[in-house]
């Protein structure tokens, strides 16, 4: 064959005439060098975003990928996911309702002792002694903590509760109740205090303590006289509308409050309190762009458990960081946890600080996420940059990447820029194994040291090591 003639078969090959059907059509992955070689040859070519698995996962993956159950277990996690509800029943004492003393506190993220608590959740714990008049002085707790004894200490998660940052939970503090009316399945949060100098935070000043103290006396029996008097709020159905209305529910909560405010302000002014205690609590909720975080992250959980113990199921059912450790649960492994260093958010800082004077990730509220909202839906609330830092095509590009990492879409919660695409939901421990993007949470950042409260807010994601080790113990899990 001649080399004019090995030329044009070339050329042939590539425009279809050697072909009874249409040119073909290539898929490549890698450097873009290929691509490009192929593109001059007049061939349609399709790029990948290939690259390889985190080192260390071959074996692992190929075994829970090759598990039959995976497909319908996932699908079945997705459903239960999705179909879901989740409603504020009532406002109720966090003493009774999940059996806590005066020495029992809960706080967020996985298991932690004492001696490895960060600033923030030891400042929270402090406060938290002080408010149920464990000791006199928050100072005075240190010792008691590091005593070992004399107290409980246990992640919210174990109670099927949440915590915001620090998220101690204590006796006296009092509870959203989320239900799903089709299971009676339960879920608590505590209620928000707002932004800045904050228990969750790790504050713990006298006005600290008065506020919560007031939250406890006040606010409390006051949101328990509403809600009940109003019947369930749906609050699937706001969050819905939160992310028509520039909310992301996590660390923009604008319209979600606004929006509970308009259900039970009624109530609230019918509830027979008298008028300067309505009066205050309708200014703290209006005056607390964050209140509805705090709904938001137990329907996030609620629906989320309900998603938990199927077997072969790689989604993620847990996302939670106590300042220390970051920890992942996972609905085919049970209630282990797959824990590995907590990291420093990059974000703005308010005032004086500066990353020096940030404590690394911190509280539950990345449940939010985990439902496919937060950080995952940043498309929907670009207003987000001007409190977490970046840029509106960050927000865009933020969520667009979570679909590579997630098993679906949620069909109530669309992003309007995203042609009212439903939410990424459902993250996939294989799918972030094999394609090492890491989920993208938006946080609140605490400062390092005990007591002195928020320094700012930012991106953050978890370290990469926890996916791998939630990967081996599913392979483990792999009938042979």
């Amino acid at each position: 064959m001649s080399e004019d003639r090995a030329r044009d078969g070339g050329q042939d090959a590539m425009s279809g005439s050697r072909f009874t059907g249409p040119a073909p059509r290539i898929v490549t992955a890698g450097v873009g060098l290929f691509a490009e070689a192929v593109a001059a040859q007049g061939a349609e070519v399709r790029e990948v975003d290939w690259r390889p698995p985190m080192p260390g996962t071959a074996a692992d993956l190929a075994r829970v990928m090759a598990d039959p159950r995976r497909r319908p277990a996932n699908a079945e996690a997705l459903a239960r996911i999705v179909g879901t509800e989740a409603h504020l029943v009532d406002v109720l004492p966090a003493g009774a309702t999940l059996g806590l003393g005066d020495r029992d506190f809960l706080h967020a993220g996985p298991p932690i002792e004492w001696a490895r608590a960060s600033g923030p959740l030891r400042g929270a714990l402090m406060g938290a002694a002080a408010l149920e008049g464990v000791v006199t002085d928050p100072e005075q707790a240190e010792q008691l903590f590091a005593s070992g004894t004399g107290y409980t200490l246990d992640p919210c998660h174990h109670h099927s509760a949440v915590g915001p940052m620090a998220g101690v939970v204590s006796a006296s503090m009092w509870l959203f109740v989320v239900e799903d009316p089709a299971t009676g399945r339960r879920t608590y949060c505590s209620l928000n205090e707002g932004l800045g100098k904050v228990l969750r935070y790790g504050a713990y000043s006298p006005d600290v303590l008065d506020r919560l103290r007031w939250m406890s006396r006040v606010l409390g029996p006051l949101l328990q006289t509403a809600v009940r008097r109003h019947g369930p709020v749906d609050l699937k159905v706001i969050l819905a509308q939160m992310l028509q209305m520039g909310d992301e529910a996590h660390n923009r909560n604008r319209a979600g409050t606004l929006m509970l405010l308009r259900e039970l302000l009624p109530e609230l002014i019918n509830s027979g309190a008298p008028s300067a205690e309505v009066a205050g609590a309708v200014q703290f909720i209006a005056g607390n762009d964050h209140f509805f975080l705090n709904l938001a992250m137990p329907a996030c959980k609620l629906t989320l458990d309900a998603a938990r113990d199927i077997p072969g199921s790689t989604v993620v059912v847990a996302m939670a960081r106590n300042g220390t450790d970051f920890g992942i649960q996972v609905s085919g492994t049970g209630d282990e946890w797959f824990t590995g260093p907590a990291q420093l958010a990059d974000g703005l800082f308010l005032g004086r600080y500066g990353p020096e004077d940030a404590n690394p990730d911190i509280g539950d509220s990345a449940i939010t996420e985990t439902a496919g909202l937060g950080g995952f839906s940043m498309a929907a609330a670009p207003a987000i940059v001007r409190f977490v830092g970046g840029e509106v095509a960050d927000a865009l590009a933020a969520s667009r990447r979570m679909y590579e990492i997630t098993v679906g879409e949620h069909p109530m919660y669309s992003i309007p820029v995203l042609d009212f695409r439903g939410s990424p939901t459902g993250i996939d421990v294989t799918k972030v194994v094999r394609t090492e993007i890491l989920p993208q949470i938006n946080t609140g950042m605490a400062g390092k040291q005990a007591g002195v409260g928020q320094v700012g807010a930012g991106l953050v994601t978890p370290p990469a090591e926890i996916f791998p080790k939630a990967l081996a113990a599913l392979a483990r899990r792999v009938p042979a």
